[in-house]
């Protein structure tokens, strides 16, 4: 039951990161991205408060992700790898990002929404899952 109460948590977790972005975080781009407008202004923000606020959320995230494969599966090795995986690919997306917004989107509107998509949601949690539960029926 306590299983169940901790996964539980680990999802309220991420579920309260989405709802409070706006409080929480500094991303000038929400409202830009909101928009869905391809004519909007490129917003005006500061580096440093941008990388701070995108490294932040990506560890909120990572906990609570962790949280719930953690008890979700109850496999410390998994919950390893797991984490591995997360941070393999926010180092991969999380660069190609800011070099978007360097490029103040030019590279491309949907390409930059998509890949902002990895750096400021738990995507890969929901490819993990899968895998993890597929693995756990082979075994």
């Amino acid at each position: 039951m306590l299983r169940w109460i901790l996964v539980l948590i680990g999802v309220c977790g991420l579920i309260g990161i989405r709802a409070l972005e706006n409080e929480i975080f500094y991303d000038p781009f929400l409202s830009y991205f909101r928009s869905a407008d391809h004519t909007a202004v490129f917003p005006e923000f500061e580096w440093g408060k941008l990388v701070v606020g995108y490294l932040f959320r990506f560890l909120l995230n990572t906990f609570f992700s962790l949280l719930i494969i953690h008890y979700l599966f109850q496999n410390i090795k998994w919950t390893k790898q797991a984490f591995l995986l997360i941070a393999l690919i926010f180092l991969i997306v999380f660069p190609i990002y800011l070099f978007c917004i360097y490029d103040k989107f030019q590279f491309g509107y949907l390409f930059s929404f998509y890949i902002r998509r990895f750096v400021i949601q738990p995507l890969t949690l929901l490819l993990i899952i899968p895998i993890f539960y597929y693995r756990a029926k082979m075994m």
